[in-house]
């Protein structure tokens, strides 16, 4: 076989775990059985668990698991107002009972010490697989944007701490009601690039729109703006631990062919919804490019 057969028989092998993973991800609190998980892959069933531990590094049974538990405990940490019992039943467990020793199995702490004190470092290497970047044709639009006053909580160091700086920023936002959900804008500005920027240097803002003054808080949330201009846009659809499929085709393909020059701004994110309210599947979000 030559190399460009080859390369188009891997690419198609790819894709067709890509919407295993996809399915999985629209369909957390249904019933998955193997032989429906196959069928969408289109493998046989008598190989299916064998081929999907070889892409991902995990077995089927366990990547459900832990995504059901990762949702699980995200509802934990940032939905306060919600009953453990709840959410071990929507994350699929009979009682309390079985919840709570999977939970601990997987991240060392049980349900009621992680919403006390999650221990997110520990948390996030759960849910380091060997997946293949995806392939992603990127749709680019060249807007205008107008200046857009936020209230800012910028977090300092490694990424896998990033949840703790969220879950203060949601602290200020539920405690202040001076940027609510409901009805303003949530952004997230990136000035570092986590794959290539050391732990102890990685810098990314946590930010709500606002419309009034930001006073002075606790939790060191400041006011700045994100300035208008123009901005290269592009709308990535899934979870936001894959918003890199869609950036590295803007900065590596449209960009170098584009003739456009960057402007002096990090590039940022507008969250058209959010976790934990919004299933991993259905999360998009909008990835603005600062250009002069």
């Amino acid at each position: 076989m030559n190399d460009d057969r080859k390369s188009s028989s891997q690419a198609r092998y790819q894709a067709r775990f890509e919407r295993v993973l996809d399915h999985i991800e629209a369909h957390l609190h249904a019933p998955l059985e193997m032989e429906q998980l196959a069928a969408v892959a289109h493998f046989s069933r008598f190989h299916f668990q064998r081929q999907f531990a070889d892409f991902t590094g995990v077995g089927v049974a366990r990547y459900i698991l832990l995504m059901r538990l990762k949702h699980a405990s995200l509802q934990l940490a940032f939905q306060s107002q919600r009953r453990i019992i709840d959410i071990a039943l929507e994350a699929g467990f009979e009682n309390p009972e079985s919840f709570t020793r999977a939970f601990r199995s997987a991240f060392g702490q049980s349900p009621s010490q992680f919403r006390r004190a999650p221990d997110w470092p520990s948390w996030n290497e759960r849910f380091v697989f060997r997946i293949p970047e995806r392939k992603v044709d990127v749709q680019v639009e060249i807007v205008n944007v107008e200046p857009i006053r936020i209230a800012m909580l910028t977090h300092r160091g490694p990424v896998n701490q990033l949840n703790a700086t969220v879950a203060r920023f949601i602290e200020w936002r539920k405690a202040t009601g001076l940027s609510p959900v409901g009805r303003s804008r949530t952004f997230g500005l990136a000035w570092d690039n986590p794959d290539t920027t050391p732990p102890e240097q990685f810098r990314f803002g946590i930010c709500g729109e606002v419309d009034g003054e930001v006073p002075d808080n606790v939790q060191g949330v400041e006011p700045t703006l994100i300035p208008g201009g123009r901005c290269a846009r592009v709308r990535h659809a899934g979870a936001h631990e894959r918003l890199g499929e869609s950036i590295y085709p803007l900065y590596r393909q449209w960009l170098p062919q584009s003739g456009e020059e960057l402007r002096d701004f990090p590039l940022y994110f507008h969250y058209l919804n959010l976790l934990p309210d919004t299933p991993p599947g259905e999360l998009l979000t909008d990835i603005y490019l600062p250009l002069k």
